[in-house]
């Protein structure tokens, strides 16, 4: 069941990449592409849960539903606006979904 899911995490990743990527050339499905897979992303990462006490790792799970959160917005962004205001919500979340990718993992090495 959790490899079907990294699976599908995968896809999702990888048709943000590839929106984020067409929405340069301003195709107009690309923004379709892009926020689909963010979507798909963002819920998994949520469904994704953390049961334990640790704070450090917690506020690092805040900080990465932030993150997938900030990733569909900039998928809204792609549709209202004109411009290129996406760019930035898109690197905000980018930041923080690396920050986090690295953080965790370290932080539940720790724990053990």
């Amino acid at each position: 069941m959790k490899k079907g899911l990294n699976i599908i995490q995968m896809v999702g990743a990888t048709m943000l990449l590839v929106g984020a990527m067409l929405q340069i050339t301003r195709w107009e499905l690309s923004p379709y592409i892009y926020t689909v897979g963010a979507i798909i992303f963002a819920c998994l990462q949520v469904m994704d849960r953390y049961e334990g006490k640790n704070l450090i790792i917690r506020r690092l799970r805040r900080q990465q539903i932030l993150g997938a959160s900030l990733l569909v917005f900039a998928g809204v962004l792609m549709f209202v606006t004109s411009h290129n205001e996406w760019i930035l919500c898109l690197t905000i979340a980018a930041f923080l979904e690396l920050y986090t990718a690295f953080r965790i993992p370290k932080e539940l090495e720790k724990e053990k």
